[in-house]
């Protein structure tokens, strides 16, 4: 067997200047308050604040209520001497809070909004992680911080342990560890004796706000050591493929690859491919080339390619990039300094006992962010590497507003938006809920003797179940055939994902989503042998309602990259245009036949 070496995909050695962090000039004035957006997770529904002049009365603006249409009151025992008064239970708050503002003796009057508190590490070094406030992990972390996921790092190994000359580095103390495997040595004990991988472990999942060092992004996730390089960071395909598939047979939610190198190994490819069936995600460095080609395991289909940004947010110089990549992440950029790395706590490779705070630069630095905001994905409820990925590119901040390039994917790794778009976990049945609404639509704009019904048309499976596999998919055959690598594995594949998916899997992991797929275009051409065949009318009822919902859902919670699109501004309207017809479509399959 022809046995190929692999080197780290990160750790990019050359020392070089760092760009600098530009600062908005005196010119440069925030939005007035009006015109900034609100976030409406931020704002609490139908509820207005009002400030009036200092000195006004309860009595004064009681008398103005019946013409804003409000019942104001004072905020608390304490404000009638500053007159600040709420009003709930507002229907247009945008029309009262216009009539509002017009008044002389109104200050102040705008929607309330909830504030939390943000989590902010008390990690002397957190200040230096530029990085993490890159990404939004400070308003990210008021969401959940990884719990209860595992994610396995494939590299050379962590200090986790006490064991023989190894030690355990001080700011993973109180981390959370599963059993690994070194498949360098054949033995259970993943140490490391280099530093990378001890690196890459801490920006995944370093222990946080424990008065230690630096913080982590997924820092109550769970990490499995899983040693598959050298001490010289070199390691061979046999070693990484077999880390895969013991990776995700030993219970990993995300594999972590920061290595990269080699040609095409069909070994590894069958690997990766086992990974994302058994329902893992596996990330994977681009490589440090400079140049336009990602490297493997990174290209290989199934696997999420990083690109890396220094502190500007600019492709830096050493990543590689190319047709496959997926998302950019900071990566680090010395050219000015230890500055511009990314931070972590790891060991010193002369001493693999002593500890050290070192600045790293490479894709393999941030590709263990995309894995880490992918782990926070899992805690929030995404199921699978296929939602996780579409949350993952929906959230990333899009470049120059493109929709997919080839430097940065479909965007820059954005942990905020990205957990936004899960939607408390629940991001698998809104396009089911849009459906059913926009069924009862349809039926209350026919005429009641071309009325179906408004239930017996749920109940008939002819319908029913093209409206399912268009909006969720069979969700639930992944739980019991995942993971097979018979011929019903790949229905699986299929089947559990909505038929607007189906082209993943039909023409294979693409960068861009085929808009022919996501839009009217399947509706439309099973409803022409409709025309003559009237049994096919309810199913081809229930598909084209269920492409609307998921058309509809799609536009209005961040549309995806869609091919072919010059702008992406472009995908919106092109989703709802589609759904129109959809619904128009459906509306002829369901009338009624005149008797």
């Amino acid at each position: 067997m022809r046995m190929v070496r692999w080197t780290l995909g990160g750790a990019v050695l050359a020392v070089t200047l760092a760009t600098a962090c530009t600062s908005p000039s005196p010119e440069q004035e925030p939005p007035p308050p009006a015109e900034a957006a609100l976030d409406p997770m931020d704002v609490v529904d139908g509820a207005i604040v009002v400030d009036f002049k200092d000195g006004t009365t309860k009595a004064e603006f009681d008398a103005w209520e019946a013409d804003w249409g409000v019942d104001l009151e004072l905020n608390s025992v304490e404000s009638a001497d500053e007159a600040l008064t709420l009003a709930v239970g507002i229907d247009d708050v945008d029309g009262v809070l216009a009539r509002i503002r017009q008044h002389p003796s109104v200050e102040a009057a705008e929607p309330l909004m909830e504030v939390r508190a943000s989590f902010t590490p008390n990690d002397p070094k957190y200040s230096e992680q530029w990085n993490l406030r890159m990404i939004n992990m400070p308003t990210a972390w008021d969401r959940n911080h990884g719990k209860g996921v595992v994610v396995a790092v494939l590299d050379t190994g962590i200090a986790y342990e006490d064991y023989d000359e190894f030690k355990q580095v001080p700011d993973l103390k109180g981390a959370k560890f599963v059993k690994g495997f070194d498949f360098v040595n054949d033995d259970e004990h993943a140490n490391d004796d280099h530093g990378h991988g001890t690196h890459v472990a801490g920006t995944i999942a370093q222990a946080t706000n424990n008065n230690e060092g630096v913080a982590g992004v997924a820092f109550e996730a769970t990490l499995m050591p899983v040693k598959v390089l050298n001490h010289f960071g070199g390691g061979t395909t046999a070693d990484i493929a077999d880390a895969i598939r013991f990776a995700a047979d030993k219970g990993a939610n995300v594999i972590n690859m920061s290595l990269g190198g080699g040609g095409y190994s069909q070994v590894m490819a069958s690997a990766v491919e086992y990974a994302r069936k058994k329902g893992v995600t596996v990330v994977a460095a681009a490589g440090n080339g400079g140049r336009a080609r990602v490297e493997f395991p990174a290209a290989y289909p199934g696997a999420v390619a990083v690109s890396a940004v220094g502190p500007d947010g600019v492709l830096a110089p050493y990543s590689s990039y190319g047709k496959e990549l997926d998302i950019a992440a900071p990566g680090g950029d010395k050219r000015r300094g230890d500055q511009g790395g990314i931070l972590q706590n790891t060991i010193d490779p002369r001493n693999p006992a002593q500890s050290v705070y070192a600045s790293y630069q490479g894709t393999s630095m941030a590709t263990p962010h995309v894995a880490a905001v992918a782990a926070m994905l899992y805690a929030a409820g995404a199921k699978g590497p296929d939602e996780v990925e579409k949350a993952l590119y929906a959230g990333a901040k899009k470049m120059a507003d493109q929709a997919w390039s080839e430097q940065y994917g479909h965007g820059l790794l954005n942990a905020e938006a990205s957990l936004a778009s899960v939607r408390g976990g629940m991001s698998q049945w809104p396009p089911l809920y849009w459906a059913l609404a926009l069924l009862a639509f349809v039926l209350l704009t026919m005429r009641g003797g071309a009325r179906p019904g408004f239930l017996n048309v749920l109940f008939k499976p002819a319908f029913l179940i093209p409206l399912l596999m268009s909006t969720v998919g069979a969700w639930f055959l992944r739980t019991w055939f995942g993971g097979s690598d018979s011929a019903a594995g790949e229905v699986v594949q299929v089947a559990s994902l909505p038929i607007p998916d189906w082209e993943r899997i039909i023409f294979g992991r693409g960068k861009t989503v085929n808009p022919l797929f996501y839009s009217a275009l399947i509706p439309l051409l099973l409803s022409l042998p409709s025309i003559k065949w009237r049994g096919l009318r309810a199913a081809t009822g229930g598909l084209a309602l269920g492409f609307a919902g998921f058309l509809a859902y799609s536009a209005w919670a961040g549309a995806p990259a869609l091919a072919w699109m010059p702008f992406t501004f472009l995908a919106k309207p092109w989703l709802g245009f589609n759904t129109v017809i959809c619904l128009v479509i459906a509306r002829a399959m369901l009338k009624k036949e005149d008797a």
